[in-house]
């Protein structure tokens, strides 16, 4: 797969579906896992989704300056997003990180992974994906995730190759 990196930010549609920030987070203090909570844009247009979800965490998890995700699923990956005041950076691995997953990082606090709920899934879907990949006791990948959830209605063989993969599984040639 190839991902077109867009040294600037594209001009936005005449129409885009926007509402509220749809996000969730592990409780504060709650054990290690391996997701820390659940993100649910409204599209793959990355230069627009990121300032909103980057402004909201500067005030939870301190000031974000990169962000990584996985090709897969996003049309454009800009190479930086200007946020509320500063610029963040945007790369992408396509091999190393789950399709399904978002990274996120600061300078002084650490770091964090977000489970990315597909944008066209159904509202039951995403509700369960957001509350799931909250759960201090789960221990699944981002992908595994999507591959688990209930009524999902497209792409379930997709998903599961996914996560197959994702988990250092390989599909055999042909």
């Amino acid at each position: 797969m190839t991902a077109t990196v867009s040294p600037h930010s594209p001009a936005p549609p005449a129409v885009r579906a926007t509402g509220p920030l749809r996000l969730a987070l592990a409780p504060p203090g709650s054990a290690p896992a391996l997701l820390d909570g659940a993100w649910w844009p409204y599209s793959r247009d990355l230069a627009f989704e990121l300032p909103l979800l980057v402004a909201e965490l500067d005030q939870v998890w301190g000031l974000i300056t990169r962000v990584t995700v996985n090709p897969t699923h996003w049309p454009e990956i800009p190479r930086k997003v200007p946020v509320a005041g500063h610029v963040v950076k945007v790369g992408w691995f396509l091999a190393e990180q789950d399709p399904h997953k978002l990274l996120l990082l600061s300078r002084t606090v650490g770091r964090w992974d977000l489970l990315v709920v597909p944008p066209q899934a159904p509202d039951r879907t995403a509700a369960w994906l957001m509350e799931a990949a909250c759960d201090p006791a789960r221990r699944v990948t981002a992908s595994t995730l999507v591959a688990e959830a209930p009524d999902f209605g497209f792409g379930d063989e997709e998903a599961r190759r996914e996560a197959w993969e994702a988990e250092g599984g390989r599909a055999l040639p042909g």
